[in-house]
């Protein structure tokens, strides 16, 4: 117990443990009295032990002999008025004392729990970490000179806080229009890794809660640069975010047709034959799922040699999500873009045995649904290829 506080109920903790089983665990009772706490902020029910923290300090000393090592007195949490005048300090400073209050909010962050909790609560830090992240990106004059590093710096601080508040990302997406899509587009460019990975991130979470309008102003630069994050292997978890900004913008406006025109089909297609992560299958063939539904996507998919084999592969052998995903892509290919050359590809590569498979294992009544239909559509054409299992016969 290095940081022993007591809670309303009297009882005494450590500080660490006892803010996990708040904040992250999501309780709202005392572990010991199973009382309630009065938890209304981060700043509210944790009063220092002292008394105990110096018993405990002098015992250590006592039992140095033993290999037992003293530690220091805990910094005191920071405060929500501390935070504010850094932040005030901050915005109307120079250049190089910006830095160094940056840097000092940094420490904050990462100095404690409790630190990083009262920043994620404070109003005002995501607005002053986004304003600093698009006019240090937008700023030309600043490309040259130290100042250039406060974007990667605001925006380590912003990911490492995590804020998920909606209401503050809709406020700062709204605030700054397109600037702040437009910046981060420009720090995934960048060659730092971290940077690329945070952006990611960032974008991931604004997408979540962005209004239609905002994601039908996406353009096709802007999805090159997330599907090059993918293609890059940055990161696992950047790589997740790109999937879900891709899938999330694709059903708005012409958007599914800029992902194409980024090259984000054989991409996915490249991904699907490496990875052996189920969420990331699932997320893969749910973006293909979207592409699907445009002609430019469906030309991609039949132009990759791998493109209809690999869908097949997945179906029946990831989850139930990854075959429905799968069935409703085949689906938009045999109804849309069902050449006779795409039917005959389809039996030798064996998808019209796994579309049968479908009808006989435990599966939603609607994937086998799907799988009816496209056996039924193309059922004369496999009637009379020799490849064709017998199943299909029953579908005239």
């Amino acid at each position: 117990m290095k940081d022993p506080v007591t809670v309303s109920t009297g009882i005494t903790y450590d500080r660490e443990s006892i803010e996990k089983w708040v904040f992250t665990n999501n309780n709202t009772t005392c572990p010991v009295t199973k009382q309630s706490l009065n938890i209304d902020s981060s700043e509210f029910f944790l009063t220092p032990n002292h008394t105990l923290r110096r018993l405990a300090q002098s015992w250590c000393t006592l039992n140095a002999s033993y290999g037992v090592e003293r530690f220091p007195t805990p910094k005191p949490p920071v405060t929500k008025k501390q935070v504010l005048k850094l932040i005030d300090d901050a915005s109307n400073s120079s250049a190089h004392h910006l830095v160094k209050n940056l840097e000092k909010l940094k420490s904050i962050a990462y100095g404690s729990s409790a630190n990083k909790r009262c920043l994620e609560t404070t109003p005002g830090v995501a607005e002053f970490l986004v304003r600093l992240i698009v006019v240090s990106e937008s700023d030309e004059d600043n490309k040259h000179c130290t100042y250039n590093s406060v974007s990667d710096e605001a925006l380590r601080i912003l990911s490492h806080l995590q804020i998920s508040d909606e209401m503050v990302l809709k406020k700062v997406l709204k605030e700054n229009e397109g600037l702040l899509v437009d910046s981060l587009v420009r720090i995934m460019q960048k060659n730092s890794y971290e940077s690329r990975a945070n952006a990611a991130g960032l974008m991931k979470q604004l997408v979540q809660v962005a209004e239609p309008t905002q994601l039908v102003a996406f353009s096709r630069e802007h999805f090159v640069e997330v599907v090059e994050m993918i293609k890059d292997d940055v990161s696992p978890k950047a790589t997740k975010a790109a999937l879900k900004v891709l899938a999330l913008a694709c059903p708005w406006g012409r958007n599914r047709i800029r992902v194409v025109e980024a090259g984000a089909v054989p991409v996915m297609i490249e991904l699907l034959l490496l990875c052996n992560e189920r969420r990331n299958i699932e997320m893969v063939l749910a973006v293909l799922d979207q592409l699907s539904g445009c002609a430019e996507g469906r030309a991609e998919l039949l132009g990759h040699a791998a493109g209809l084999a690999v869908v097949s592969k997945k179906i029946l052998r990831v989850s139930h999500f990854a075959t429905e995903r799968g069935i409703k892509i085949l689906y938009a290919i045999s109804k849309y873009s069902g050449s006779p050359s795409v039917v005959q590809e389809m039996v030798q590569l064996g998808v019209v045995t796994k579309l049968c498979l479908v009808l006989q294992v435990d599966c939603e009544a609607k994937t086998k649904e799907k799988a009816r239909e496209i056996l039924k559509m193309h059922a004369k054409a496999w009637k009379n290829s020799p490849c064709a299992p017998a199943h299909v016969f029953g579908f005239d």
